[in-house]
């Protein structure tokens, strides 16, 4: 029996040092409507995002059309990669993902962030087996949960990873079997409809 994922990375925010409460700005807010119009023809049975503000208003709009509450979950929040705001940024990720157990002062190492964001993923897959599930996170993290199923997601998965993005995967029970980029097909139609 096959689950469908339909992992949403978050819409664009400004900037501020509250991980929890920052918002998505006006480009996130009008990209947060496309989301829902790549949702829109998907049958959608559960919404489950990031504690984080920009994860929920990424998918408030799909949940307001489906009638869904949000489940907020801890474990697709994203990874913590240091107390402080670090000086270079690209060096301070290179490093966790060169060094898998390393970790910045007071941030999460990729073993630990992406044991947590598995697990998370899991529990989703055995709660919600033959569902249609939306999950609301973050770049990193969803990079980190993917690559525990198949390596090639890595650090330069990450970067070509858009804000938001859309990843339609589908298991059978706990083994990946396909994962299909649905905003890089939107953005591509958009473009010959501009043209």
């Amino acid at each position: 029996m096959l689950t469908h994922v339909f992992f949403v990375r978050h819409a664009h925010s400004a900037y501020t040092p509250d991980e929890l409460g920052r918002p998505l700005s006006q480009k996130g807010l009008a990209d947060a409507k496309r989301v829902s119009d790549i949702l829109e023809k998907e049958k959608i049975d559960v919404i489950i995002s990031s504690p984080y503000q920009r994860a929920i208003q990424t998918v408030e709009k799909v949940a307001k059309t489906r009638r869904k509450e949000i489940i907020l979950e801890e474990a697709f929040k994203e990874r913590t990669l240091s107390v402080k705001p670090v000086k270079d940024f690209p060096f301070a990720i290179a490093k966790v993902w060169e060094e898998p157990t390393f970790a910045w002062d007071g941030g999460e190492s990729n073993v630990i962030a992406q044991k947590r964001g598995v697990q998370g993923l899991l529990n989703t897959l055995d709660k919600y087996e033959g569902q249609h599930i939306v999950i609301a996170t973050h770049g990193n993290i969803l990079t980190l949960i993917m690559n525990f199923f198949n390596e090639k997601y890595d650090v330069h998965f990450w970067e070509t990873l858009d804000m938001p993005d859309v990843y339609h995967v589908t298991f059978e029970q706990k083994k990946l079997e396909a994962v299909n980029r649905l905003w890089y097909r939107q953005a591509i139609k958009e473009e010959r409809n501009e043209q």
